[in-house]
């Protein structure tokens, strides 16, 4: 099963004031008091004015977003960071292999990255998304890195935290279903399916 992600996080309350008055714009709440903000298309042309543009080149330190951030995009993300950090994460696995990619903008510039990797030899911290993350003031708990830690690994794609952000769910929303269905120990129903445990990707 894959992964995939387009999204802005940064602190929650942080992206609900400078989305307010958006149309396309999706919160889905992280723990920690983060929120992650899907990018679609329809949010960048919102944003700039104009449809995105997409890099077919692989993926790699010259080239490390699908996306491509634009002067105008970067403009918007520069400015929300004024208000403090603010990151830009892309990921995509499947079947084991894939990358991932993050850039870090504070007091209206960039602050860190962009940071790539697809061979994943290094630390866990120091892989791009849990760098990202790091520089956003997240902390360390009881889960395997930040990107568990803050719940990315909740949903599968995109479109998935779509999905989530507009049910209003939590972090936290399949332990807690998983836990009601535990605690109701009806006989003749099915525990819903959940993410899988946190693997050596960073990923479920």
């Amino acid at each position: 099963m894959g992964y995939q992600l387009s999204a802005v996080v940064a602190d929650a309350e942080l992206l609900r004031e400078q989305t307010a008055d958006l149309d396309h714009a999706v919160l889905g709440e992280l723990r920690q008091d983060f929120g992650l903000l899907p990018v679609t298309p329809q949010l960048v042309e919102e944003l700039t004015g104009t449809p995105p543009d997409f890099s077919v080149a692989e993926r790699s330190r010259e080239e490390p977003f699908h996306l491509v951030l634009s002067a105008a995009l970067t403009d918007v993300l520069a400015r929300w960071s004024r208000s403090g950090p603010v990151a830009y994460l892309e990921a995509e696995f499947f079947g084991g292999a894939g990358y991932q990619s993050a850039l870090v903008w504070l007091g209206g510039g960039v602050s860190w990255g962009p940071g790539f990797d697809r061979l994943f030899e290094g630390p866990r911290a120091q892989w791009p998304v849990n760098a990202a993350l790091t520089r956003l003031g997240a902390e360390s708990g009881a889960w395997i890195d930040l990107f568990a830690e803050l719940g990315l690994h909740v949903e599968r794609s995109t479109e998935g935290w779509l999905t989530h952000g507009r049910r209003r769910l939590s972090a936290d929303y399949w332990d807690e279903l998983a836990e009601e269905w535990e605690n109701r120990q009806s006989a003749g129903g099915q525990q819903p399916e959940r993410p899988s445990p946190v693997g050596d990707w960073g990923i479920p």
